[in-house]
């Protein structure tokens, strides 16, 4: 109760409630009334949501209904409470999830050294993709690429919309953007080059992990551990005391090998370092070297260092300044050339046969040649290994020597000089970020305190933000990627290939003397790691910049911890020194009833849009709700079953209760004068306080669990209870305790409807405008003291005592299979002494309630029972 006080307001409920059609009702009208639009105003009286921008690469599951619903409980909330809540939405739509959907969805992959074509039309339209093999796909243009991917992207993002509306998301709708929009361009271009100012971005000729389907570099954040099937070999190297048998999985890397690594500790190999082995076949010389990350236990204990193989094998070649010998190539084969360090006959022999070769026939060619000279000892032996993927690839991650655009985040604080003060700045900033639950806090600090890498932020794809430099081109036509071009900030959003560096123009492209422009783009979290700067606005809307920023809420799912949350707070600390957002709130996972995550990749997902029409919108939420964050939970049709029960009573409960009067409803609380009418709204207010400090707590959970609890006995107990007192058609009972029976019920519907809001919208909507002007979303949050000051210090005890007392009488017609309607011609009820009182205050109530026409007497008993009775005979039916 707070602004209807001691109010009269018309009651126009329908003949008949239903859920049915509420979604389109409220959704329209909300969008024409702009319920949900935020309106500026200071830092102070804004609350702000950095929304996570869905990948816009096919459909919404479950998941993220579950997880969206979390977030908007929380703006409706926050909105209620009287602040400015800006709620806007973003779109994940560039990197490589946008690309292969649309090679899947059109039949097409991109050739960049292609002509762009006019009015391009694709092979295919909306293919299921696994029927189109890359072999079949059409070759097309950069541009013709790119614009297949802004058609398709705008389809998705409609779809996507759609559903969000029918969900209920109060988002602000003219609030959004896209991630390789111009806005968000701008920013991500800016944030880049003042990156490069300050020395945080960089460019270096690394190895890196490389996935040779997509053809791009991959971070360490991209990186899934999964196991992949291989084999040991056991093989010869040649030394002057003897053979030295290594085992490994990847024998077709022999020829990249340049040392044998043991343990110093190990003393099978002590004598061996120092001096120097030859490899198999291909005869370089090797020299045996002592490393404390080789593993006494694992194989034989000493193993080749190929550059590059595995991690491992990069931190050998830094630590030990081995010589680099790449032989594989960015698309998975081995290298065409004949590399110099190979110089005996039979070496040249194999790695010619070998040459141009994947991997996996490289690897049968080393081994039948192995087992022709007797250097390999024995049969391979199966096993199964656990290898890097990327997150989204098929086939294990290589490590190949490319340049590559990196971003500091404090992953080498001992190779940098300012590493290790940037790792402990983001751990202490972690420490200022109040995540729920707090728990996961921890995830953060050993995904800061873990990183052995900066943060690569470029990829060889297409669809994307450009990474706006261009470099050089000497007088010999050489790259001189040295010499970094870069355009003003008011020049962005700039694209390197068709636009051109301030002093140049376009026929100076590719030619000596002249320039090159950047062909990488920007991984997706080098974007995405700025959507709170986009979306309140730096750069490009200052006003809204001061009311929103820094962010109250950054909400998310648990596994992008480490990718998106993460990469934030690196660019928030970089560019303006504190974090983005007060608060982190962090959903669980849905799991199958399997007990395993539901996501794309595994296809076990749910599209949820039949779920809504199924159980409607509220219900579903009601699911989604019931689940605390951090919380993993089962995919749970009954619980949306129960979900629709709760708002289809709140409609059916509120019309009731408010309809008792006749046409008009009277929100008086100094006409609550009887003991169980104060003790129900001393029951509400008790609930008001108790939601409202788990809503402060971030705990929505807790709040829709108190809130429901009070409302069902409110319908079961209470309700029925006082529902004759109320209409008090014959005049049975007094005017002043009809109308404080009145007031009550029309106090804790009103209070119900409020809290059962930001759950609930569309039902609490429909009950609100039975009775009041606007929107229950921009109405205030019901507050506990005016409702206490109603109840009078009535104990609500009284409520519950009341409510066992009329459930035990209800109880013995049910146990008869007779009508509630039946009454009694006498009945004996026992009681503990301490509730005699209690029942004896709500007796004319009960009476009534449960039809005992003739008396009722109360004796003593451990608990509230009937000892005796007598029914009269059962009505006769209408």
């Amino acid at each position: 109760m707070t602004e209807n006080a001691s109010i009269v307001a018309a009651v126009d409920a329908p003949d008949r409630v239903s859920l049915d059609g509420l979604e389109t009702k409220w959704g329209t009208a909300w969008e024409e009334n702009g319920t949900y639009a935020y309106e500026l105003t200071s830092r102070e009286n804004t609350y702000s949501i950095d929304t996570p921008p869905p990948t816009v690469s096919g459909s919404l599951h479950v998941g993220h209904v579950f997880s969206y619903t979390h977030t908007d409980v929380v703006a409706r909330y926050q909105r209620m409470k009287g602040k400015h809540v800006f709620y806007p939405m973003g779109w994940d739509d560039n990197g490589l999830p946008t690309e292969r959907r649309v090679q899947n969805y059109y039949g097409v992959r991109c050739d960049p050294s292609l002509p762009y074509v006019e009015n391009f039309v694709p092979p295919h339209d909306g293919g299921d993709g696994k029927s189109i093999k890359y072999a079949d796909q059409v070759p097309i243009s950069r541009r013709n690429f790119i614009e297949l991917c802004w058609e398709l992207t705008a389809q998705d993002e409609a779809q996507f919309e759609h559903l969000w509306r029918t969900l209920g998301l109060s988002i602000d709708w003219k609030q959004n953007y896209q991630t390789i929009g111009a806005k968000a361009q701008k920013v991500a271009q800016a944030g880049f080059l003042r990156n490069l100012e300050r020395g945080e971005a960089y460019q270096a000729q690394a190895p890196g992990l490389w996935d040779v389907t997509f053809q791009t570099a991959v971070a360490q954040a991209e990186l899934e551990a999964r196991e992949y099937p291989g084999a040991y070999h056991k093989i010869a190297f040649h030394g002057e005391a003897g053979d030295v048998v290594i085992e490994t999985t990847r024998p077709e890397l022999l020829p990249a090998c340049v040392a044998l690594i043991a343990h110093p500790d190990d003393e099978r190999y002590q004598h061996l370092f120092g001096t120097t082995v030859t490899s198999p076949v291909f005869g370089v010389e090797l020299p045996v070297l002592a490393h404390t990350a080789a593993e006494k236990d694992k194989g034989a204990g000493i193993a080749m260092c190929c550059t590059f193989g595995d991690l491992t094998d990069v931190q050998w070649w830094r630590e030990l300044s081995l010589p680099l010998r790449s032989v594989l190539g960015k698309d998975g084969r081995i290298l065409a050339e004949t590399p110099e360090w190979i110089t005996s006959d039979e070496g040249v022999a194999l790695y010619e046969e070998m040459a141009g070769k994947t991997v996996f026939s490289s690897r049968k060619a080393v081994v039948d040649k192995l087992s022709e000279t007797g250097e390999m000892i024995g049969e391979p032996e199966n096993t199964n290994r656990m290898t890097n993927f990327f997150e989204k690839g098929d086939k294990p991650l290589e490590i190949v020597t490319s340049r590559q655009w990196y971003i500091r985040n404090g992953g080498r604080p001992y190779q940098e000089a300012n590493g290790k003060e940037l790792q402990e700045n983001l751990l202490d900033a972690g420490k200022d970020l109040a995540f729920y639950p707090d728990f996961m806090r921890v995830r953060y600090d050993n995904w800061t305190k873990g990183l052995n890498t900066d943060w690569l932020i470029s990829r060889q794809r297409f669809f994307g933000v450009p990474i706006p430099v261009w470099y050089a081109i000497d007088d010999n036509g050489e790259i001189d990627y040295e010499t970094v071009l870069v355009p003003e900030e008011s020049q962005l959003p700039v694209d390197p290939s068709s636009d051109v560096p301030v002093g140049f123009t376009e026929d100076q492209r590719g030619v000596p003397g002249g320039f090159a422009g950047e062909v990488d783009i920007m991984d997706t979290w080098a974007t995405s790691s700025l959507s709170p700067q986009i979306a309140t606005g730096w750069l490009t809307d200052d006003e809204l910049f001061k009311a929103t920023y820094p962010m109250d809420l950054r909400p998310q799912g648990q596994d992008i911890i480490r990718t998106w949350l993460f990469s934030s707070m690196v660019r928030a600390h970089l560019e303006f020194g504190e974090n983005p957002w007060k608060h982190a709130a962090i959903s669980g996972w849905i799991l199958d009833p399997d007990r395993k995550k539901m996501s794309k990749s595994k296809g076990n997902v749910v599209t949820p849009l039949g779920l809504l029409e199924k159980h409607s919108s509220d219900g579903v939420r009601y699911w989604a709700a019931s689940a605390r964050l951090g919380t993993d939970a089962a995919f749970e049709e009954n619980q949306m079953k129960i979900g629709r029960r709760l708002a289809i009573k709140l409609l059916n409960a509120s019309k009731f209760a408010l309809t008792m009067g006749g046409d008009a409803v009277e929100f008086n609380p100094a006409k609550i004068t009887l003991p169980v009418d104060r003790a129900m709204v001393a029951t509400v207010a008790r609930v008001v306080r108790e939601a409202t400090a788990a809503f402060e707590a971030y705990d929505h959970t807790r709040a829709l669990e108190v809130t429901e609890s009070a409302f069902w006995s409110f319908c079961d107990d209470y309700l029925e209870l006082v529902k004759d007192r109320a209409y008090n058609r014959d005049d049975q009972f007094a005017l002043a305790d009809t109308e404080s029976a009145r007031a009550a019920l029309a106090l804790s519907v009103d209070a119900f409807v409020r809290l059962l809001a930001p759950f609930l919208p569309f039902a609490a909507e429909e009950v609100w405008s039975w009775y009041a002007k606007g929107s229950v979303h921009r109405a205030t949050w019901p507050v506990a003291d005016p409702l206490e000051k109603a109840a009078a210090g009535q104990d609500e005890s009284l409520l519950t005592v009341a409510g066992e007392a009329l459930a035990a009488l209800r109880r013995v017609k049910s146990e008869n299979k007779v009508s509630q309607r039946t009454t009694y011609a006498s009945v004996a009820m026992i009681a503990p002494k301490a509730s005699h009182e209690q029942i004896e205050a709500v007796l004319a109530d009960l009476r009534q309630a449960a039809h005992v026409r003739g008396p009722l007497e109360i004796g003593e008993g451990e608990n509230i029972a009937i000892s005796g009775y007598e029914l009269d005979p059962a009505p006769a039916k209408n």
